[in-house]
């Protein structure tokens, strides 16, 4: 049986994206039972409200939902249970001194199997103001529209 490659995505937090400004981010594994890694290749999970957080130099993923397995018998999980993240000693130390500057956290941005490997990207975030969200917004919408007009006007030049 050929073992499996490339990255499969389960899950984006678009609004993670929206709320925070992502200062750096890191590739950490997933300490998961059988029946959460089932219902993860079956692509059910959201990031939306979950956060993660440094306990005991350790890293802990909390109130990220992964839903009950639907084959799954008393062995099944419980759907919102804190998930240790595997992250080397050096990443630890560098989230830890980037998390006591104030109004920084710690936000899953994405989740994904990496070679058969459940994996998680979580980002160093700040909290954007609502005036920084609308920039934000604009700026989208001002590149959307020129690039239609660019796409527009190869169309009407011939295709080039």
């Amino acid at each position: 049986m050929p073992r499996e490659t490339g990255r499969k995505l389960i899950a984006q937090n678009k609004r993670a994206r929206h709320d925070y400004f992502i200062d750096d981010t890191y590739e950490a594994g997933l300490v998961l039972t059988g029946t959460e890694v089932k219902s993860l290749r079956a692509g059910k999970a959201n990031l939306t409200e979950g956060y993660a957080s440094l306990d005991g130099g350790e890293v802990w993923l909390i109130n990220v939902y992964i839903p009950e397995y639907s084959q799954g018998t008393w062995t099944n999980h419980a759907a919102r249970r804190t998930r240790k993240l595997l992250l080397h000693r050096k990443e630890i130390g560098k989230i830890e001194a980037s998390l006591r500057e104030r109004g920084l956290t710690l936000v899953p941005l994405a989740m994904y199997f990496k070679d058969g490997k459940a994996k998680i990207e979580i980002g160093v975030a700040r909290g954007k103001k609502d005036y920084d969200k609308r920039q934000t917004l604009m700026e989208k919408q001002a590149n959307r529209e020129m690039s239609r007009a660019m796409s527009n006007a190869v169309r009407r030049r011939g295709g080039r």
